[in-house]
């Protein structure tokens, strides 16, 4: 067996450091050699019949030596990872751990010569192994096809020609080429060219998008269509790819409280087992009169098997890598089990508005004349004034208009800061901008109060209308509120830094319990302050942003959720869960996987206490064997395997 098995039955503190273990590292990257673990393995369970089948001739041998020739390599063989193990820790001083009780159960059993009980014991626990590592094999392949996407090559145009480097050899300003079906190696502004490119393995998004001259490309994306010529912005270990596929590789050594809770107990449990087995095997023939030594030290080795916390050690950590395999799979990375753990206790979810639950694309909605002007002319007057601004709100009023604008049109262009802008159309005297524009130029008007985002027109003094401009709410922001109320979230929270009106149309229409409005980035991080004051120890909140000005309220919150978050390193870097695209709706998707995910641990904790419970009993009277305590032993653990191997689902 590969070194590597022994991670199994190792404390879990030991599991997750698999460098320190001289660990096969073939396995760290997710890959399992079936055929590699199975040629030892096979050679021992054939070894392992003969001298199961023909123990009474072999026994019968001088000295019983072939029986021991037969059955010691079979021993060796199975065993050798849990030996080696043992002995590795007691060198580190972390004597009473799992190959501990394994190691001296078998030796006991053959010292007795019980030798095919001592052989089995270390046989099935090698296939308990195997299906371990198929299973977290499993686990890891779903995280792996994140992986995947780590770009291994890119063009670099160097004088006019190409040359193949690694990325991380390229820098920021170099020109590289893509070509149809390659991955996007670094990130980058399109300078030719145009394509349909695959964000799937980014976003989990199955659509592809298509991107042009003048647009950023991510890393780790596949460009289909047409060859692009992209200047570098970022270092290859700065790219959204590198950050994510560190964030993915790191998840398991943020450890769960279930996780800390498991290796404090058998801390406490392995040395209680031992001592009890020693009582078991030296008191009863020292007080019982005509009592068989043999027979009581065969018991305390039952015992010792038997309380092998196998499935234990081995399940919980398998449930949460299943948990993380299984959401990363949907495009949710969680960046480690405490995460996970938390996500399951959120009672208030605290959304950003622009970008997290609407799409932060401005729009003109409605055009409204007075003074016998058309609602075309205003569109116009007012595309052809606002097309010297880069203001979003300008941008969408310049898009509605359909016309082409001459920069000789404007003249005389001013922007009052808080008010809007003046500017000379065509000769004509323009004002656009808000109420108090219209107030401090003292424009006649009598339309103060229209809700939303409005700007105000006049022309030559004269008021002329106005121009609504709303920003879309997201097609499934209304379904990502219900499924929270849905999954037991007693509060959901806006924060905007928008105008109340704005505010309370968005709220209204989501059905969001309350929201704040006009905030400033400061005011949000208290916003949540308050809300953390408020929500008491077992009841977490969660804040959802874009991530792009969020991250201060991201890594406030208990637990801090980055949307669509490739875009944007802060949030990378501060959120504790990454939604790879732009849907609300995952926010009540990870609560569940993490549900899910917690109450498949626990229920592996229980079955596997309750059967040692019982088993234990039944050994220490004397009516378990070595043979049920094996069967006990793997059978749990590989209950609880298939148990945790269900979170991937």
């Amino acid at each position: 067996m590969s070194n590597q098995h022994s991670s199994g039955c190792c404390s879990t503190d030991e599991r997750h450091n698999h460098k320190d273990h001289g660990h096969d590292h073939s396995h760290e990257h997710g890959e399992f050699d079936l055929r590699r673990e199975l040629v030892p393995l096979s050679i021992a369970v054939v070894l392992f019949l003969i001298g199961l089948i023909y123990n009474q001739p072999l026994h019968n041998t001088p000295g019983a030596i072939a029986e021991y020739a037969v059955l010691i390599p079979a021993y060796l063989l199975s065993g050798w990872t849990v030996l080696t193990s043992a002995g590795r820790n007691i060198l580190r001083g972390q004597i009473f751990d799992e190959n501990f009780l394994m190691t001296i159960a078998t030796i006991g059993a053959i010292a007795i010569h019980q030798i095919p009980e001592g052989v089995a014991v270390m046989l099935f626990f090698q296939v308990g192994e195997l299906f371990q590592s198929f299973a977290v094999g499993r686990s890891r392949r779903s995280i792996k096809s994140l992986l995947e996407i780590r770009p291994d090559k890119a063009n670099l145009v160097i004088n006019g020609t190409i040359t193949e480097v690694n990325p991380e050899k390229v820098k920021v300003g170099d020109e590289i080429v893509i070509k149809p079906g390659e991955k996007v190696p670094l990130d980058g502004e399109i300078l030719s060219g145009s394509s349909q490119v695959d964000t799937s393995a980014l976003t989990g998004e199955s659509v592809p998008r298509t991107v042009r001259e003048g647009e950023i490309i991510l890393a780790g994306a596949i460009n289909q269509t047409g060859r692009l010529t992209v200047q570098v912005t970022k270092l290859f270990a700065e790219s959204s790819i590198a950050k994510i596929l560190d964030l993915v590789e790191n998840a398991s050594s943020k450890k769960a409280p279930t996780e800390k809770f498991i290796t404090r107990f058998a801390s406490y449990y392995t040395p209680i087992v031992v001592f009890l087995s020693l009582a078991v095997a030296i008191l009863p023939p020292l007080l019982i009169p005509g009592a068989s030594s043999e027979l009581w030290v065969y018991r305390a080795l039952v015992l010792l098997v038997i309380s092998c916390p196998c499935g234990l050690v081995i399940s919980i950590p398998l449930g949460y890598f299943g948990g993380v395999g299984g959401a990363a799979k949907r495009g949710i990375l969680v960046k480690g089990a405490t995460f996970l753990d938390a996500l399951t206790n959120v009672k208030t979810v605290i959304f950003d508005k622009t970008g997290t639950l609407t799409e932060g694309v401005f729009e003109v909605t409605q055009v409204t004349p007075y003074n016998d002007y058309s609602e075309k002319e205003i569109l116009i007057l007012a595309a052809i004034a606002e097309s010297q601004s880069n203001h979003p709100v300008a941008r969408s009023i310049v898009e509605a208009d359909d016309g082409v604008i001459a920069d000789a049109d404007v003249t005389d262009y001013e922007e009052i800061p808080g008010h809007g802008i003046r500017a000379k159309v065509q000769g004509r005297s323009v004002l656009a901008g808000n109420d108090r524009l219209l107030h401090r130029e003292n424009i006649q008007h009598d339309t103060c109060n229209v809700k939303g985002t409005v700007v105000h027109l006049a022309v030559d003094q004269k008021y002329a209308g106005y121009i609504l401009i709303s920003d879309r709410i997201k097609e499934d922001a209304a379904i990502a509120i219900a499924r929270l109320k849905k999954v037991g979230v007693t509060e959901t929270v806006m924060l905007t830094g928008d105008n109340r009106v704005v505010a309370k149309n968005v709220a209204d229409e989501l059905n969001l319990d309350t929201y704040k409005a006009e905030l400033l980035p400061e005011d949000k991080v208290e916003a949540i302050e308050q809300y953390l004051r408020k929500s008491g120890k077992k009841s977490k909140v969660a804040f959802v942003g874009d991530g792009i000005n969020d991250a201060p309220v991201i890594a406030r919150a208990d637990v801090g959720i980055a949307m669509g978050a490739l875009g944007s390193d802060a949030a990378i870097e501060t959120a504790d869960v990454v939604l790879m695209n732009d849907a609300p709706s995952k926010v009540a998707e990870a609560i569940d996987i993490a549900r899910k995910t917690r109450s498949i641990v626990w229920q592996n904790i229980i079955l596997a206490m309750a059967v040692k419970a019982v088993f234990i009993l039944l050994g220490a009277i004397g009516i378990a064997s070595l043979w049920s305590a094996v069967f006990a032993d793997v059978g749990v653990a590989l209950l609880a395997i298939l148990n945790a191997s269900r979170v991937l689902k």
